[in-house]
């Protein structure tokens, strides 16, 4: 097989952060009959779905540690190796935490595709933490019958400053900071569907790192912060509605998409992914009245997705000022109010 003719995406049955697990699944995967073990120095462990788990070091500080790894999405093994990368940077920044190195994870069918791409795909990742001001310091590979790449990643937080999924207070701000649709952008690719002139639109989006994560731990007024993968946009505003015993209003028509047009144009021919409906599945039950339209764009799984913040209604001008006077983006899509039967209203 030449080089050049290969394609990462055409040796993964799924993409991203697409092929992971449903919550639904996940759930069942995750419970335990065994008596929960107490650890004091534990601030953040898997009860809430957070993002990270963090451990008390003292001197009021507190250590910061995640894993995320998947499956190609891209079929440029460099921007595969970043992508994955920054994905996984990413559950430290939503911790308001700053990364301070990381480790790679690496599956690589070796008699499959030639090992030089498997060292294009570390150099990526190597890129993505240089980018982030850390050290990809090591790592452990496999043979697997189809490739793997994410990071192992540590960073440190002041344990005053850690933001949570919970913590959202009746009246907050929702804001998002990238646009949706990278799941069916990515679908749209494996069914051979996606035009050229859209191929930059998802991996531009994916590999920006969510550096913003880590200003806004500075702002008491900033109640949680999540980041959106593959659960979807209502995946993890569910998950940060039942951390923080709310109810979010969603005003739909504000929700940021990548390229509307685009989006439309894949839906209508059918590139919806698989995750989608098992996002839907898992969490449907949870959120009150849309159309399918708006589940296909709320639900889609996110790879390398945006930071959701809950920010604080006396205080949203000045985020808003800060966003505006900064290199990031932030869009307002909602408010939190009492919680109600459903953890979701679209209006």
């Amino acid at each position: 097989m030449q080089t050049k003719e290969i394609k990462l995406t055409e040796f993964s049955h799924g993409a991203g952060c697409g092929c992971k697990i449903s919550p639904q699944v996940l759930d069942e995967i995750l419970k335990s009959e065994l008596k929960k073990i107490s650890f004091p120095s534990l601030l953040v462990g898997n009860d809430e779905r957070d993002d990270a788990a963090v451990m008390d070091i003292g001197n009021g500080m507190a250590v910061v540690s995640t894993t995320d790894f998947f499956m190609p999405i891209v079929d440029d093994p460099m921007d595969f190796g970043k992508i994955a990368s920054i994905n996984a940077i990413s559950d430290i920044y939503a911790m308001g935490a700053k990364p301070l190195m990381a480790i790679a994870i690496l599956g690589w069918p070796i008699n499959t595709i030639p090992v030089e791409f498997a060292n294009q795909v570390i150099e990526g990742g190597r890129a993505a933490c240089a980018e982030a001001g850390i050290p990809l310091a090591g790592g452990h590979s496999i043979d697997s019958p189809e490739p793997i790449f994410g990071l192992a990643v540590t960073g440190i937080v002041e344990s005053k400053k850690l933001k949570k999924n919970g913590g959202a207070k009746v009246g907050d701000y929702l804001y998002l900071s990238k646009g949706l649709g990278v799941g069916i952008l990515s679908t749209a690719q494996k069914k051979k569907l996606r035009l050229p002139e859209h191929d930059h639109i998802a991996t531009d989006s994916m590999l920006q790192l969510n550096k913003l994560g880590a200003e806004v731990a500075n702002f008491d007024y900033v109640h949680a912060v999540t980041d959106v993968t593959g659960f979807g946009l209502l995946g993890h505003l569910t998950e940060m509605c039942a951390a923080s015993h709310t109810t979010a209003e969603l005003t739909f028509d504000s929700v940021p998409i990548l390229n509307k047009e685009a989006i439309d144009y894949y839906l209508d021919k059918g590139a919806v992914p698989g995750g989608t409906k098992r996002n839907w599945a898992s969490y449907g039950h949870k959120i009150g009245e849309l159309s399918d339209y708006q589940m296909n764009i709320l639900a889609d799984p996110q790879t390398s997705g945006g930071l959701l913040m809950a920010v604080s209604e006396a205080e949203h001008i000045a985020f808003e000022e800060f966003i505006s006077s900064s290199s990031y983006q932030a869009t307002k899509i909602g408010r939190m109010k009492s919680k109600e039967d459903k953890l979701v209203q679209i209006v």
